[in-house]
Protein backbone atom coordinates (compact mmCIF):
# COMPACT_ATOMS: atom_id res chain seq x y z
CA UNK A 1 0.00 0.00 0.00
CA UNK A 2 1.27 3.57 -0.91
CA UNK A 3 1.76 5.83 1.90
CA UNK A 4 -0.45 8.39 3.15
CA UNK A 5 0.50 11.95 1.48
CA UNK A 6 0.20 14.81 4.61
CA UNK A 7 -2.40 17.51 3.93
CA UNK A 8 0.21 20.16 3.66
CA UNK A 9 -2.50 22.99 3.84
CA UNK A 10 -3.50 21.65 7.32
CA UNK A 11 0.38 22.48 8.29
CA UNK A 12 0.83 26.01 6.48
CA UNK A 13 -2.73 27.21 8.19
CA UNK A 14 -1.50 25.54 11.57
CA UNK A 15 1.88 27.62 11.06
CA UNK A 16 0.05 30.59 10.18
CA UNK A 17 -1.66 30.45 12.98
CA UNK A 18 0.71 29.89 15.41
CA UNK A 19 2.72 32.81 14.07
CA UNK A 20 0.00 35.31 14.32
CA UNK A 21 -0.36 34.01 17.87
CA UNK A 22 3.58 34.01 18.99
CA UNK A 23 4.90 37.18 16.98
CA UNK A 24 3.03 40.61 18.00
CA UNK A 25 4.03 41.80 14.39
CA UNK A 26 1.75 39.18 12.46
CA UNK A 27 -0.93 39.68 15.21
CA UNK A 28 -2.82 40.80 12.38
CA UNK A 29 -2.84 37.89 10.28
CA UNK A 30 -6.30 35.58 10.79
CA UNK A 31 -5.54 32.22 8.64
CA UNK A 32 -9.68 31.99 8.08
CA UNK A 33 -9.25 34.59 5.57
CA UNK A 34 -5.91 33.65 3.74
CA UNK A 35 -5.74 30.95 1.21
CA UNK A 36 -2.60 28.99 0.22
CA UNK A 37 -2.05 27.11 -3.20
CA UNK A 38 0.97 25.71 -4.76
CA UNK A 39 1.36 27.14 -8.41
CA UNK A 40 3.29 27.79 -11.23
CA UNK A 41 7.05 28.59 -11.30
CA UNK A 42 7.62 32.49 -11.77
CA UNK A 43 11.23 32.93 -12.88
CA UNK A 44 13.06 32.72 -9.23
CA UNK A 45 9.92 33.06 -7.08
CA UNK A 46 9.41 31.04 -4.46
CA UNK A 47 6.30 32.45 -3.50
CA UNK A 48 4.19 34.91 -3.74
CA UNK A 49 0.76 36.86 -1.82
CA UNK A 50 -2.02 38.49 -4.09
CA UNK A 51 -4.68 41.13 -2.77
CA UNK A 52 -8.28 40.02 -3.45
CA UNK A 53 -9.85 43.47 -2.54
CA UNK A 54 -9.61 47.32 -3.10
CA UNK A 55 -9.27 49.53 0.17
CA UNK A 56 -11.43 48.68 2.95
CA UNK A 57 -12.08 45.22 1.77
CA UNK A 58 -14.55 46.07 -0.87
CA UNK A 59 -14.36 44.54 -4.46
CA UNK A 60 -15.08 47.72 -6.80
CA UNK A 61 -13.27 50.57 -6.33
CA UNK A 62 -14.02 54.39 -7.73
CA UNK A 63 -13.25 53.80 -10.89
CA UNK A 64 -15.69 50.69 -11.01
CA UNK A 65 -12.82 48.36 -11.79
CA UNK A 66 -14.09 45.03 -10.26
CA UNK A 67 -12.15 42.47 -8.69
CA UNK A 68 -13.00 38.72 -8.51
CA UNK A 69 -14.67 37.28 -5.10
CA UNK A 70 -12.91 34.57 -3.99
CA UNK A 71 -15.31 32.42 -0.85
CA UNK A 72 -14.29 29.00 0.75
CA UNK A 73 -16.98 27.41 2.97
CA UNK A 74 -18.98 30.58 2.52
CA UNK A 75 -16.28 32.99 4.40
CA UNK A 76 -14.89 35.78 2.21
CA UNK A 77 -10.45 35.27 1.20
CA UNK A 78 -8.60 38.43 1.54
CA UNK A 79 -5.32 36.83 0.79
CA UNK A 80 -4.45 34.29 -1.77
CA UNK A 81 -0.31 32.80 -1.45
CA UNK A 82 0.91 31.01 -4.14
CA UNK A 83 3.82 28.28 -3.09
CA UNK A 84 6.22 27.85 -6.47
CA UNK A 85 8.01 25.06 -7.36
CA UNK A 86 11.56 26.56 -5.86
CA UNK A 87 9.47 26.30 -2.10
CA UNK A 88 8.83 22.36 -2.72
CA UNK A 89 12.13 21.56 -4.69
CA UNK A 90 15.37 21.78 -2.65
CA UNK A 91 14.32 23.93 0.24
CA UNK A 92 14.89 23.79 3.83
CA UNK A 93 12.28 23.91 6.76
CA UNK A 94 14.06 27.42 7.79
CA UNK A 95 13.96 28.06 4.02
CA UNK A 96 9.81 27.49 3.47
CA UNK A 97 9.39 29.46 6.76
CA UNK A 98 11.12 32.63 5.50
CA UNK A 99 8.97 32.51 2.41
CA UNK A 100 5.86 32.14 4.03
CA UNK A 101 6.33 34.91 6.59
CA UNK A 102 8.16 37.49 3.69
CA UNK A 103 4.29 36.42 2.50
CA UNK A 104 2.08 37.09 5.19
CA UNK A 105 5.00 40.39 5.97
CA UNK A 106 3.52 42.07 2.90
CA UNK A 107 -0.05 41.93 4.14
CA UNK A 108 -1.61 44.94 5.73
CA UNK A 109 -1.86 45.72 9.53
CA UNK A 110 -5.23 46.54 8.16
CA UNK A 111 -5.94 43.14 7.15
CA UNK A 112 -8.28 44.46 4.78
CA UNK A 113 -7.73 42.46 1.53
CA UNK A 114 -4.85 45.19 0.29
CA UNK A 115 -0.63 44.95 0.87
CA UNK A 116 1.01 47.05 3.16
CA UNK A 117 2.34 50.23 1.01
CA UNK A 118 5.60 50.66 2.94
CA UNK A 119 6.53 46.98 2.89
CA UNK A 120 7.02 46.90 -0.96
CA UNK A 121 9.87 45.54 -2.47
CA UNK A 122 10.46 48.64 -4.65
CA UNK A 123 10.47 50.78 -1.43
CA UNK A 124 12.57 48.81 0.62
CA UNK A 125 14.62 47.35 -1.56
CA UNK A 126 17.36 45.44 0.79
CA UNK A 127 16.10 46.79 3.51
CA UNK A 128 13.13 44.34 3.08
CA UNK A 129 15.42 41.39 3.87
CA UNK A 130 17.19 43.01 6.70
CA UNK A 131 14.00 44.04 8.55
CA UNK A 132 12.57 40.26 7.95
CA UNK A 133 15.56 38.33 9.12
CA UNK A 134 15.34 39.22 12.68
CA UNK A 135 11.69 38.10 12.60
CA UNK A 136 12.41 34.95 11.07
CA UNK A 137 15.05 34.18 13.76
CA UNK A 138 13.41 34.99 16.50
CA UNK A 139 10.14 32.99 15.50
CA UNK A 140 12.54 29.67 15.25
CA UNK A 141 13.42 29.77 18.53
CA UNK A 142 9.77 29.89 19.20
CA UNK A 143 8.33 27.43 16.36
CA UNK A 144 7.25 24.53 17.63
CA UNK A 145 9.37 21.38 16.65
CA UNK A 146 6.11 19.21 15.33
CA UNK A 147 6.08 22.10 12.67
CA UNK A 148 9.01 22.31 12.17
CA UNK A 149 9.45 18.60 11.12
CA UNK A 150 6.25 19.01 8.88
CA UNK A 151 8.15 21.82 7.05
CA UNK A 152 11.35 19.48 6.91
CA UNK A 153 8.67 16.76 5.12
CA UNK A 154 10.48 15.24 1.69
CA UNK A 155 8.06 13.17 -0.06
CA UNK A 156 4.50 13.44 -1.86
CA UNK A 157 1.78 16.07 0.05
CA UNK A 158 -1.85 17.06 -0.77
CA UNK A 159 -1.87 20.82 -1.49
CA UNK A 160 -4.87 23.13 -2.93
CA UNK A 161 -4.00 24.23 -6.42
CA UNK A 162 -6.32 25.98 -9.03
CA UNK A 163 -9.17 24.37 -11.65
CA UNK A 164 -9.52 28.11 -12.65
CA UNK A 165 -7.52 31.00 -11.03
CA UNK A 166 -9.07 34.25 -10.39
CA UNK A 167 -7.72 36.79 -12.97
CA UNK A 168 -7.10 40.80 -12.45
CA UNK A 169 -9.71 43.43 -11.60
CA UNK A 170 -11.60 44.64 -14.89
CA UNK A 171 -13.96 47.16 -15.46
CA UNK A 172 -17.03 45.32 -16.34
CA UNK A 173 -18.35 47.60 -19.29
CA UNK A 174 -15.22 47.34 -20.92
CA UNK A 175 -14.72 43.83 -20.94
CA UNK A 176 -15.39 41.72 -23.76
CA UNK A 177 -15.11 38.63 -22.42
CA UNK A 178 -17.18 36.54 -20.12
CA UNK A 179 -15.54 36.83 -16.62
CA UNK A 180 -16.55 34.71 -13.31
CA UNK A 181 -17.42 37.04 -10.87
CA UNK A 182 -16.97 34.43 -7.35
CA UNK A 183 -14.36 31.54 -6.98
CA UNK A 184 -15.10 28.65 -5.08
CA UNK A 185 -14.08 25.67 -3.50
CA UNK A 186 -15.51 24.40 -7.34
CA UNK A 187 -12.33 25.78 -8.77
CA UNK A 188 -10.22 24.28 -6.27
CA UNK A 189 -8.41 20.97 -6.11
CA UNK A 190 -6.22 18.90 -3.68
CA UNK A 191 -3.51 17.84 -6.03
CA UNK A 192 -0.04 16.18 -5.42
CA UNK A 193 3.34 18.44 -4.86
CA UNK A 194 6.43 16.36 -4.14
CA UNK A 195 9.00 18.29 -1.64
CA UNK A 196 12.60 17.39 -1.74
CA UNK A 197 14.44 18.67 1.41
CA UNK A 198 18.04 18.16 1.38
CA UNK A 199 19.76 16.53 4.34
CA UNK A 200 21.53 18.02 6.40
CA UNK A 201 25.19 18.18 5.79
CA UNK A 202 26.10 16.92 9.47
CA UNK A 203 23.88 13.80 8.86
CA UNK A 204 25.65 13.52 5.16
CA UNK A 205 29.13 13.56 6.66
CA UNK A 206 28.20 11.38 9.70
CA UNK A 207 26.75 8.68 6.78
CA UNK A 208 29.35 8.79 4.85
CA UNK A 209 32.12 8.15 7.46
CA UNK A 210 30.12 5.25 8.69
CA UNK A 211 30.27 4.11 4.67
CA UNK A 212 34.23 4.21 5.36
CA UNK A 213 34.58 2.55 8.91
CA UNK A 214 32.15 -0.67 6.83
Amino acid sequence: MAPRRPNFNRTLRSLIRDIAARMPEFGHVKVSRILVVAGEARRASRGTVKPLCFKGGKSIDKAGRRKPVVRIRGRRILYCITLRPLFFRGSTAKARLETLMHELFHISLRFDGTLHAGRRHAKLGADFARRLRPLVRRYLKLCPEALLADLAHSGEVRVLQWLERPGPAYHPRMSHRRVRKVYTEDQLFSGVARMVTPRPRVAREAGARDDKVH
